[in-house]
């Protein structure tokens, strides 16, 4: 009655053909639009901001799963719209080489399709997997689907990468037609027949998304896991868009070291979030709790170092402490989405896709808000001081903001085994 190896798996090919979409809007998309149509970077940057304020939909999308069953129909239906946000995306390029205003409304059109897209597959998908998994099978089910959502990403940008040379919007639209299509037919032969073995529950149909949405943020845990989750993801998604300028301006790194630097990064990651699945899942080596305290505690002690390089000692290698930085952000990547599979059964029955929701919307709003707050600070500290001093300080930043995360993940995150009782809901409720 819970998920199989196999079929944790399966789900896992799911969440890469979602990276394998959304990655064109970072890479591809972005590229064209600035290098090729020599536009400014702030539309392909509002553009990827739109999808994520679109998924500030997620508790919705949650809500109906729990409400009328059958997460198979939202997460194939999602994926559905997230492909044809994607071609449309490819669209939006072409028709912007020629006018300049409906290649605009194309484009908005078509990032919010891929923010609706993302918001009903993957919260759908994360709903089944906290459903249906058993609890000491979490880590490594995080692990696993991560992992292939971070392969479906490097895959992806390196095949669009070979295929698209040389350059023609007709080639554009075929190979992105290919991903979208590839995609949708994978993710539905992937999820088929899943749920109907395995354990389900439905929430009253006659409950409205806003009484129930209510009802859940009265929940003390669950409250207060999404400011975790809001904080913590703000304080990764700082770091993001501006490791590589640093090391460019102050360590004098060229294009290609610094990208191989966040490769190095990336690697880090990956290690970490492979040490996590198997010490939990394999070794059950401690709670989840630890790994999160962990993760966060390291990568605050990582961003630290790389701040005081730059202050104190330009002349050693970056890379040993950016490698550090990524492993205990993978650590804590794979650990609170493990916490927040547990997290997602507690309290009130038949919730799992509400919670995930609202968490999952915590995390795209931080995504956003954290990539826009590590420039901005970066670009204003740059006017009092010098660069090195002034992206310290906001490394720095990042740093007290993992830390405090840290703490609250040490308050509410259970070592043991969550109950109702702990989830904050008054007996009989």
């Amino acid at each position: 009655m819970t998920l199989s190896w196999l079929q944790i798996v399966r789900l896992g090919l799911v969440q890469m053909c979602i990276g394998a979409v959304v990655v064109l809007t970072t890479t591809t998309f972005n590229r064209l639009m600035v290098v090729e149509l020599a536009l400014p970077a702030m539309l392909p940057g509002f553009l990827v901001g739109l999808h994520y304020a679109i998924q500030i939909t997620r508790p919705n999308w949650g809500f109906l799963s729990d409400t009328k069953g059958q997460r198979t129909r939202f997460i194939i239906g999602g994926m559905a719209v997230l492909a044809l946000g994607g071609f449309g995306a490819a669209a939006g390029v072409v028709v912007l080489e020629q006018d300049h205003f409906w290649g605009l409304v194309v484009s908005l059109l078509a990032y919010v399709l891929i923010g609706i897209g993302v918001a009903a597959s993957g919260t759908c998908l994360l709903a089944l997997l906290a459903t249906a998994t058993a609890p000491e099978r979490r880590a490594a089910a995080a692990t696993i689907t991560w992992l292939m959502m971070i392969g479906g990403i490097a895959m992806t940008a390196g095949v669009v990468g070979q295929f698209l040379d040389p350059y023609s919007p007709e080639r554009l639209l075929r190979v992105v037609g290919t991903v979208v299509i590839a995609a949708m037919v994978v993710t539905t032969l992937a999820i088929w027949g899943i749920e109907r073995g395995v354990i389900t529950r439905r929430e009253p149909e006659s409950t409205p998304f806003l009484q129930g949405f209510r009802e859940i943020w009265a929940e003390r845990r669950a409250r207060i896991f999404t400011f975790f989750v809001f904080l913590s993801m703000t304080a990764f998604f700082m770091q993001e868009l501006i490791i590589e300028p640093y090391a460019g301006l102050v360590f004098g790194y060229t294009p290609g070291q610094s990208t191989s630097l966040s490769g190095l990064q990336h690697a880090g990651a990956f290690v970490g979030m492979v040490v996590v699945g198997i010490a939990c899942s394999a070794l059950r080596i401690g709670p989840l709790r630890n790994w999160v305290v962990l993760g966060c505690i390291g990568s605050a002690l990582g961003l630290s170092s790389v701040a005081a390089l730059g202050n104190y000692a330009p002349h050693l290698p970056l890379a040993p402490a950016v490698i550090a930085t990524g492993f205990f952000n993978g650590v804590f990547t794979v650990a609170a989405i493990s916490a927040m599979m547990a997290m997602a059964g507690e309290g009130r029955n038949a919730r799992e896709g509400t919670r995930m929701g609202m968490w999952g919307a915590a995390q795209a709003i931080a995504a956003g808000f954290g990539g826009f707050l590590g420039t901005a600070a970066a670009d204003l500290m740059r006017t009092f001081m010098d660069d090195a001093p002034a992206f310290g300080t906001v490394f720095m930043a990042q740093a007290v903001l993992f830390l405090l995360a840290a703490w609250m993940a040490a308050r509410i995150i259970e070592s043991n085994r969550p109950t109702t009782e702990n989830a904050g809901l008054v007996p009989g409720e």
